[in-house]
């Protein structure tokens, strides 16, 4: 959680050094609050995400940029893709295998983007920081699915009261945790028990495919579903609901600033390894 404390530090920091960057701003910070991830790299780039979103809401005043950032891209518009939307409403038994389009691809790199950002209610922004991003596919490669996975909630109190853990422990451990930022079945999908078994398929792979990726596996997965859901799909999927959010965003803002939702985690591996 981003206390009225860390706000504080924040503001000294940047008041008593006039002349750092931004870019020093948030290496410091991120040295400090011991922010790094599995290979020990510090995650300065979340921390400047951070630091942005506190200056967005007026709780910061930040140094002027002093060149163009690298990751500018992240924030322009998604251009549009033509895709067919033809009704897909075979039995799941028909669409078998499926199949995971490469996101490698440019091509259905900005499919992907642009789905999610045409039909997810939360829309697309390029993530920062470790992500994984499935396109799914049927047997024939119409696309039938979207899912997007990133860093998980830095504090989440019945998350990590399920898993046992003390400050210390979640702040080690922390990047053997993902958050399922984004899933979308195609709105022209209509095939019963797809969201489930497509949830099932990914949780099968993400540990592998992240250790080939990063350098370490992933061993508990999460997401937070707005209220005008069910979270069917995932209660059918064996994911376990624990509770709901405080509105403080995956951040942890001290204050409440996003709607409620609840928390849903599902365990990939025992999790005595995240209490070391």
């Amino acid at each position: 959680m981003i206390t009225g404390g860390d706000i504080v530090t924040v503001r000294e920091l940047i008041e008593h050094n006039p002349s750092w960057s931004r870019y020093r701003v948030s290496r410091e910070l991120a040295q400090r609050w011991n922010w790094c991830n599995g290979s020990g790299k510090l995650k300065d780039i979340a921390c400047r995400s951070l630091l942005r979103k506190l200056a967005d809401r007026g709780m910061i005043d930040l140094p002027a940029p002093r060149m163009v950032s690298p990751n500018r891209f992240r924030h322009l518009p998604v251009k549009p893709v033509e895709h067919d939307t033809t009704p897909i409403t075979e039995p799941l038994a028909a669409l078998q295998p499926l199949q995971l389009l490469d996101i490698a691809s440019a091509a259905h790199a900005a499919l992907f983007a642009w789905l999610l950002a045409r039909y997810h209610y939360l829309s697309f922004t390029q993530p920062v920081g470790e992500n994984m991003a499935y396109l799914v596919s049927d047997r024939c490669c119409r696309p039938l699915a979207c899912l997007l996975f990133g860093s998980a909630a830095w504090s989440c109190a019945p998350r990590d009261q399920y898993i046992g853990w003390n400050l210390t422990q979640r702040r080690r451990n922390l990047h053997l945790l993902t958050n399922n930022h984004r899933f979308l079945v195609l709105p022209w999908v209509q095939v019963p028990c797809l969201a489930s078994h497509v949830l099932g398929m990914i949780a099968r792979r993400i540990s592998r495919d992240w250790q080939l990726r990063y350098g370490h596996p992933i061993l508990l997965l999460e997401t937070f579903v707005d209220r005008r859901f069910q979270g069917t799909c995932y209660r059918a999927a064996n994911w376990r609901r624990l509770g709901q959010t405080t509105g403080r965003t995956r951040n942890g803002f001290s204050q409440p600033t996003a709607p409620i939702k609840d928390i849903y985690v599902y365990p990939l591996q025992a999790l005595p390894r995240l209490l070391r």
